[in-house]
């Protein structure tokens, strides 16, 4: 279907929705056209890639600000320094960006610390492409300064001891030489770009477990020309995947139909009809959807289950016309999975089960989702 001139989209969706093959780039090519980025008319794929790509790298060098460049003019006045109280000064603008830089960076570090993969360097780093842009990590290393505290030992000797607090992950980092950098620092440029494009919602924790096993996948592909613009194929894709998904990390609709209230709302209604007796014993304990489903809907699913999983699930989700829907009835299928368990249990046995939910069979997971989707179909939100 992908090597045909014109793709019959229904007839790939439906394919795809029964999961796609692991080798050959397939999935990757599957999940772009699924979420918007590829067009069913292959002959149009290498104009679409190029412009679009061209833009992302466009998009990285407007964003990413260097507010040295801004401080001279040309006959050497100095126009703009760190103290510029103008709001619209580039140091101004600059030192802004670090706040979500640093939330960024903190995440993105520790993306999948089981996957040596995020750790390892890219073939393919930003000077790639631009040339002279400072890394992001080097802003964050120079906005948190090291500091020691002084002490003396009862002997009247000195000691300087720091005060630096490091995560029991960054030992394992891989050391990186001199124009080096990690998946993870494509990922978190990757963030940032989104995040300073959409300030409406900008860059909420979590994302970074949504975008993780995209940029995985693209980057898996066998062809070195799909391969080395993954970065830029991974940010409009997670950017359609944020327009579908958005209004649940987007806090002042966390109590509307369409935030994550009403998604757990529906989660928990859709529960009720398919299981009546597990809802009540849900209720009778005190568990609510806040304690599981909310990671669970926002992050995809991408915590509970390990990657090749989730890619599994991914296909059935990405393939489904109402794949938001879909996610309900696949949490729906979870529960009732370990019903047993969960009604014999009490409130703390309950509630650890789904947070720390048990490996097992995606397939028949996903058969009995579509069971539940077949026979207690959601109502409109």
């Amino acid at each position: 279907m992908l090597s045909s001139e014109a793709i019959d989209f229904e007839r790939l969706r439906t394919r795809c929705f029964q999961g796609c093959p692991d080798g050959e780039g397939i999935r990757a090519t599957c999940w772009k056209i699924l979420l918007g980025y590829l067009p069913p008319d292959t002959s149009s794929w290498e104009a679409v890639l190029e412009s679009k790509r061209a833009l992302y790298h466009q998009l990285v060098k407007e964003t990413i600000i260097n507010p040295h460049e801004d401080e001279e003019s040309d006959s050497g006045e100095v126009v703009d320094h760190p103290l510029n109280p103008n709001p619209e000064s580039s140091w101004n603008r600059f030192f802004v960006d670090n706040q979500v830089l640093l939330q960024i960076d903190h995440d993105t570090r520790r993306l999948y610390p089981d996957l040596s993969f995020f750790q390892q360097p890219t073939p393919y780093p930003r000077a790639s492409y631009s040339a002279g842009m400072e890394a992001l990590k080097k802003r964050v290393e120079r906005s948190s300064l090291p500091s020691q505290r002084v002490g003396t030992t009862r002997m009247g000797i000195i000691n300087m001891k720091s005060t630096a607090k490091y995560s029991s992950l960054e030992k394992y980092y891989l050391p990186l030489k001199e124009g080096e950098e990690a998946h993870w620092e494509v990922v978190e440029r990757i963030l940032f770009v989104h995040a300073k494009c959409n300030k409406g919602i900008g860059y909420v924790q979590g994302m970074n477990e949504v975008i993780g096993p995209l940029y995985y996948v693209f980057f898996q592909h066998p062809d070195v020309r799909w391969k080395e613009h993954a970065e830029a194929d991974t940010s409009f894709c997670f950017s359609a995947l944020m327009a579908e998904i958005g209004d649940v990390f987007t806090k002042k609709l966390d109590s509307a139909h369409l935030g994550i209230g009403g998604a757990m709302r529906s989660l928990m209604q859709l529960l009720k009809d398919k299981d009546p007796v597990l809802s009540k014993n849900f209720v009778k304990k005190g568990v609510e959807p806040q304690f599981f489903g909310f990671r669970w809907i926002t992050l995809l699913l991408s915590q509970e289950f390990l990657l090749p999983e989730l890619m599994r699930i991914w296909d059935s989700l990405f393939a489904d016309a109402n794949r938001f829907d879909f996610l309900l009835y696949m949490c729906c299928s979870m529960i009732i999975s370990v019903r047993e368990k969960l009604i014999a249990g009490d409130f703390a046995e309950a509630v650890k089960l789904l947070q720390h939910y048990p490996p097992l069979d995606i397939h028949k997971l996903l058969c009995n989702a579509e069971e539940i989707r077949r026979f207690h179909p959601l109502k409109k939100r």
